[in-house]
């Protein structure tokens, strides 16, 4: 009797379980969803969605673009001093699995009457640019189980190792799964549905990723860059195929320009336009306007991580906000550019995975980054590349290159972030009142509420990668 008690009570405790878990898959869903979703519709979503969650303050000039000294805080300057919560990133994580992911996976999950091969390849190559996102940024991530709430209410995570080679293939395959010959897409914001950029992109991710592994994984690093140099799709090969997301006018403006609409606590980081100006920068008017103050007739930077009264000290008008170009409401979310291709494929060279040459493709990265804010005048190219503090390095190429990257990639904090712990370049100063016992963060600590949500699996990966604080080093982060 009592063996039989036992059973109707566990029984009972499975169906609950199954219960609770689809009346939660159920709470989780839109109520403003359509039923028949339109692929068009939720390609531009997530593109949308996914620039906004890149481009804005949580995970870039509120964080990532201070943490790597593009920008600096006037007021309120807490984040520039590294305070942070398990609740500051949560931005990052909860935008990209409940909206961007779970819009891209409903699109390759569509019968393929109603989404062609096209629209399921660029939904994944734009899932793993999220992705990989999610793995600079956290480490070990849930990532084969991610965004199916039916069947993973609580996502194992993967290693940060894993995610990395499963993109690789991801975007191999999807690559390789494009068309060009009909299966047209609409919604298309990025490319406007041109595929053969669409390929191009998806090999950029992929070379991007093989350097990424490179100090762990030289090897897979090397034969993917080979794949990816013989693939008949190509790389990004001018400004004009740049990945990036072009906003219009409010309410559709670049986050950067919404958010200067009605605040002002922004400033060019010293650190970066003491860097500009020793080399005599041509890019220093694109990234910095001179002080509103009239009697201040130079551009002024601020110290990184300074405290609120000493910030405050400086003065509003007495300080360089950064560039007008990038809070323009129309300036585009960059994803990947010409000039970040360049400087791979420089880096491939300069650790022997290529016999292409380091030197002219790290001047022809500068070249680009320059005529992408419209510096063409040759003389000017010139000058800038012919200066000893511009020259290639080839016995330092990580200190050429990760210098000169960090400036190209000014206002992209997340990558920026990412290519910094790994290059070990420039050599940053910590904030000066900085509360991490002079040192600068090297990850984003996972959000409060995985702990008590997937709390099992948050715990595996602290097990795993060590102490889920802002000083422990990622994977791919090896030295």
């Amino acid at each position: 009797m009592i063996r039989t008690i036992n059973k109707i009570v566990i029984a009972g405790i499975v169906m609950m379980a199954v219960s609770c878990k689809k009346d939660l898959a159920e709470i989780n869903k839109n109520p403003n969803a359509t039923e028949n979703p339109q692929p068009d519709y939720l390609l531009t979503a997530s593109q949308k969605i996914s620039a906004d969650l890149y481009w804005g303050a949580d995970n870039n000039f509120n964080s990532t673009l201070l943490i790597i000294q593009h920008w600096a805080k006037i007021q309120y300057t807490e984040p520039d001093r590294y305070i942070f919560s398990n609740s500051s990133f949560t931005s990052l994580w909860n935008t990209a699995y409940a909206q961007s992911i779970t819009n891209l996976n409903t699109i390759i999950q569509l019968p393929d009457e109603r989404a062609n091969v096209n629209y399921k390849n660029v939904a994944v190559i734009l899932r793993s640019w999220v992705f990989s996102l999610l793995t600079d940024a956290y480490g070990d991530i849930p990532y084969k189980q991610a965004g199916d709430i039916k069947n993973n209410l609580t996502p194992a995570y993967d290693t940060q190792k894993d995610v990395y080679f499963g993109l690789l293939e991801e975007l191999k395959n999807a690559s390789a799964g494009l068309t060009t010959t009909g299966n047209a897409i609409l919604g298309d914001v990025i490319y406007g549905g041109k595929i053969d950029r669409w390929k191009k992109f998806a090999n950029a991710l992929r070379l991007r990723i093989a350097l990424r592994i490179a100090d762990r994984e030289p090897e897979k690093a090397k034969q993917t860059i080979t794949e990816v140099l013989s693939d008949a799709g190509g790389l990004i090969s001018a400004n004009t195929e740049t990945a990036q997301f072009v906003y219009t006018t409010s309410p559709q403006q670049n986050p950067v320009s919404a958010w200067f609409d009605t605040r002002d606590e922004f400033r060019i980081g010293k650190t970066l336009l003491d860097k500009l100006t020793a080399v005599n920068d041509p890019r220093i008017p694109v990234f910095a306007n001179k002080p509103t103050d009239a009697s201040v007739t130079t551009y002024v930077g601020v110290p990184s991580g300074l405290t609120n009264s000493d910030a405050n000290n400086l003065g509003l008008a007495k300080t360089s906000r950064p560039g007008s170009y990038f809070f323009d409401p129309k300036s585009p979310a960059v994803i990947i550019s010409y000039a970040e291709v360049l400087f791979d494929r420089a880096e491939a060279a300069a650790r022997g995975f290529t016999t292409e040459d380091a030197s002219a493709l790290y001047k022809a990265a500068i070249t680009a980054s320059l005529n992408q804010y419209g510096i063409n005048d040759v003389n000017t190219v010139n000058t800038y590349l012919g200066q000893s503090g511009v020259q290639y390095d080839a016995v330092n190429y990580k200190k050429s290159i990760g210098e000169q990257k960090w400036i190209a990639l000014y206002g992209q904090g997340l990558e920026a972030f990412a290519e910094w712990r790994r290059l070990d370049y420039p050599q940053l100063t910590p904030a000066a009142a900085g509360v991490l016992d002079k040192k600068i963060p090297v990850r984003l600590i996972y959000p409060g509420s995985e702990q008590g949500l997937n709390g099992t699996n948050y715990k595996t990966a602290v097990a795993n990668q060590g102490a889920d604080n802002l000083l422990t080093k990622l994977w791919f982060d090896k030295n």
